[in-house]
């Protein structure tokens, strides 16, 4: 199985966007977040994301089929943050995500710290990043009754 990153194109938006709304709709039905869900969001979120010229939206590709993809965006010269990013729930469990997070690093080699945030009740979400590396930072955001996002950071 390769998989890897390739950097999203305008011409990716549509099949992008409906990546992600099938990866996220199953959280949207748990959390019912939906002023925060990925799954709510326009294709213009994608397409801002994929023209975003402090980062961008990658293509996650398993072979050669589309599974997911990763945004990244600069917040500061050598401070980056992950958002979104997603597997596609067939492929999940395949060991991508872990695959897309290194690949993205290694793209990215003047970043010093990576950040993102993720729903803390998703234990298998929180397993991933702090497997990776990733440490919780303290923050935390109350969403609605049931979600609460946890924020994590990784120092190279």
């Amino acid at each position: 199985m390769e998989v890897r990153l390739e950097k999203a194109s305008e011409s990716d938006a549509q099949s992008i966007f409906e990546s992600q709304v099938n990866a996220f709709l199953p959280l949207l039905d748990v959390y019912k977040d939906y002023r925060t869900n990925p799954a709510n969001e326009t294709i213009g979120s994608t397409i801002t994301r994929i023209n975003n010229p402090s980062g961008g939206l990658f293509k996650i590709v398993m072979d050669t089929t589309l599974v997911g993809a990763i945004g990244v965006f600069c917040k500061e010269e050598t401070q980056f943050w992950i958002s979104p990013m997603f597997i596609l729930p067939k492929y999940q469990g395949q060991g991508i995500a872990q695959k897309a997070i290194t690949q993205i690093e290694k793209s990215f080699p003047q970043a010093v710290s990576w950040e993102l945030a993720t729903i803390a009740e998703e234990k298998r979400n929180c397993y991933l990043y702090e497997k990776m590396g990733f440490t919780k930072t303290g923050l935390i955001k109350k969403i609605n009754n049931g979600t609460t996002l946890v924020y994590f950071k990784k120092l190279l």
